[in-house]
């Protein structure tokens, strides 16, 4: 298999569990020196400890809290006093949150929680603000690197999630724009990839389905009929545009939903 990250060194966020560690699994399985930076300590040591075994390639695990600005600048301290660089930041952590009785009708704005509408955004948009601020911080001086940051299939549908999270994806698209903006006078691309539904842990969390029903699910509301989104999928997309295969594509918000956004989200 062709190493299409060798000799790269990526930081992922969320990378203890669904799409983040489908990805971190991935970016070393193609040669990259992996730092897992999650809130799950015990999670992210055993994830990284099991990818380095497959893949034979350095994978590591730091705890932090991606709201938090200090924890995001230890982590990227980390990967570059590990490795001696940071070529690829990738902002996975996200959440969606709280749990949804699929049988009750849409929470309505009414209803909003405005304490779970900060910790969102918090999380969210904060959070990927400062994975770019101190990937940036460390990539300037080099002149290159490739930021990713974590939208969703909801920045190009709307009515179908809840207003607070759609508000959260849709600033991070726009802040992954206008990094790309600014950034790119340092050679430093960043995109955007929107996953729509798949049957992740933080998914079966919030809906209370398990994988299986998930995946009957989101197959059902999908598009493009005969596949399932696997965040394994989610994960080849985006080590596609960290690649340098994608050496000129900046700006991107690549949705990864079988054509779901070009239909009503009912």
């Amino acid at each position: 298999m062709a190493k299409r990250l060798q000799g790269k060194v990526a930081l992922i966020t969320g990378g203890a569990r669904g799409i983040g560690a489908a990805a971190a699994r991935l970016f070393s399985q193609h040669g990259a020196k992996v730092v897992i930076a999650d809130i799950r300590s015990d999670l992210g040591q055993s994830v990284s400890r099991q990818i380095q075994l497959e893949s034979g390639h350095p994978v590591s695990y730091v705890q932090c809290d991606v709201a938090d600005d200090s924890d995001m600048q230890a982590a990227v301290d980390t990967a570059v006093s590990t490795h001696g660089k940071l070529d690829i930041m990738y902002s996975n952590a996200g959440i969606i949150g709280e749990k949804i009785n699929l049988l009750e009708k849409k929470v309505c704005i009414l209803s909003v929680n405005p304490q779970e509408f900060r910790k969102m955004f918090d999380v969210n948009v904060y959070g990927s603000f400062l994975a770019a601020k101190h990937a940036a911080r460390v990539m300037i001086p080099e002149k290159s690197g490739t930021i990713l940051l974590t939208g969703s299939v909801a920045t190009a549908t709307y009515g179908g999630a809840p207003h607070i999270y759609a508000a959260s994806k849709h600033a991070v698209v726009g802040l992954a724009k206008n990094l790309c903006v600014e950034l790119g006078q340092f050679g430093i691309r960043v995109n955007c990839i929107s996953p729509f539904g798949a049957a992740t842990p933080m998914n079966e969390e919030w809906i209370g389905l398990d994988e299986k029903a998930l995946e009957e699910m989101f197959s059902a509301v999908g598009n493009l009929k005969g596949v399932v989104l696997k965040p394994e999928d989610v994960a080849e997309a985006a080590l596609n545009l960290v690649s340098d295969e994608s050496k000129y594509l900046s700006g991107l918000n690549l949705l990864v939903d079988g054509g779901f956004c070009l239909k009503s989200a009912y």
